[in-house]
């Protein structure tokens, strides 16, 4: 009999969580923090690589994977896991957020979201069922609901009404997934920064009972200070003995903010993006490696840390094939940013089980404020 997804809790310190959620294809170890690769690549590097960093799932994206090479390609081909050569556990988001943020002419109904590729111009369809259906061939182990997300900033009105309709398209989701031991469903809280339309969409959510919650429609704009100020309560409305999945975040200081105010899950395309634009994230604050400081300096990126880029090659290197367009300089730069965010979620997964989280935070921003090495 297969193996059901489950999630146990370890320990807590404040609201910040630290446990498992236990796979048929492995444990993910929470807080944890998800690499994206969109198109069933983490750019810039061999998955082997990835799970050199400390990574125990990966992202993909049901937008990018409809598109190309689609779903029903993966499928024939043996699923997604087997396609990348991943085989630990892979979570795919179900493309509602792709839909607003790149598709174009988009129409909106009830049923679901029409649109026009933005890879060739092609019309598709994507409704909850088809969601579903697409994540179902691509193999994921985390299926998340199709939800809509409003751009903000939208009035209380836009937001209640598109979080409604997100409402009734999660019951259509959860009704189409069916029962797949060995599979998850996720439901994703909307309702902006109102705290009643995340009350609500919360409470709709529960109703209909998912294996974990995200929260949505966050990360897409508001600010950090308008981002903490939803995470001070929103995540006291979800259940204690599910996972909670905070979408698309973030910069490091996002990342320790979410886990303080109780957050066990997030992803982000901003530490392979950041490496392949030539920026790093230490744990002195971000470097811009195309900087003409680094263009004689011997001394590594960042001297605590084990990665390759840090471990084996200068500063001066870094600057001179990144300057270069060399190619290897987005991968090690790529491996840095992972192998770092890895660091910072093994740090407060022990700090939390020690129950000494709040010193682990108070060094983790005092070393940031102290800012880069002085030049040579």
């Amino acid at each position: 009999m297969t193996q059901r997804i489950s999630f146990s809790l370890d320990a807590t310190d404040g609201k910040a969580r630290t446990g498992v959620i236990s796979t048929p294809r492995g444990d993910i170890r929470t807080p944890a923090f998800m690499p994206v690769g969109t198109a069933g690549t983490v750019k810039a590097m061999m998955p082997e690589s990835v799970r050199a960093t400390g990574a125990d799932i990966l992202l993909g994206n049901t937008y990018h994977l409809m598109l190309r090479p689609t779903a029903e390609r993966i499928d024939r081909l043996g699923g997604l896991h087997k396609f990348m050569n991943w085989e630990r556990p892979i979570l795919t988001d179900s493309g509602g957020f792709q839909v607003m943020s790149l598709a174009g002419l988009r129409k909106l109904t009830e049923e679901g979201v029409t649109f026009a590729s933005h890879v060739d111009g092609s019309k598709h369809v994507i409704t909850p069922e088809r969601s579903m259906e697409i994540q179902k061939l691509l193999g994921s182990d985390i299926v998340m609901c199709f939800d809509e997300c409003p751009a903000l900033p939208a009035s209380d009105e836009d937001v209640a009404k598109s979080m409604r309709m997100s409402m009734r398209w999660a019951q259509r989701s959860k009704d189409a997934f069916g029962d797949r031991p060995g599979h998850a469903l996720f439901g994703i809280m909307q309702g902006g920064v109102t705290p009643d339309l995340r009350e609500e969409s919360a409470k709709a959510l529960i109703d209909i009972g998912f294996d974990g919650y995200a929260l949505g429609g966050l990360a897409v704009g508001e600010g950090q200070e308008a981002m903490f100020g939803v995470l001070d309560y929103a995540p006291d409305f979800l259940p204690q003995d599910k996972p909670r999945y905070l979408m698309g975040v973030g910069k490091p200081d996002d990342i320790v903010g979410a886990v303080k105010r109780g957050v066990d899950m997030m992803d982000c395309v901003l530490p392979s993006r950041s490496g392949r634009n030539g920026q790093v994230f230490t744990r002195r604050g971000t470097l811009n490696m195309k900087n003409a400081r680094h263009a004689d300096d011997p001394r590594p990126m960042d001297e605590n840390c084990s990665c390759p880029a840090c471990s084996q090659y200068s500063r001066a290197y870094l600057h001179h094939v990144y300057r270069s367009h060399e190619m290897i300089s987005g991968m090690l730069l790529t491996w840095h940013n992972l192998h770092y965010f890895q660091d910072i979620m093994q740090g407060m997964r022990d700090a939390i089980a020690a129950g000494t989280f709040d010193a682990w935070e108070a060094e983790f921003h005092a070393t940031r404020a102290l800012g880069d090495i002085e030049p040579l």
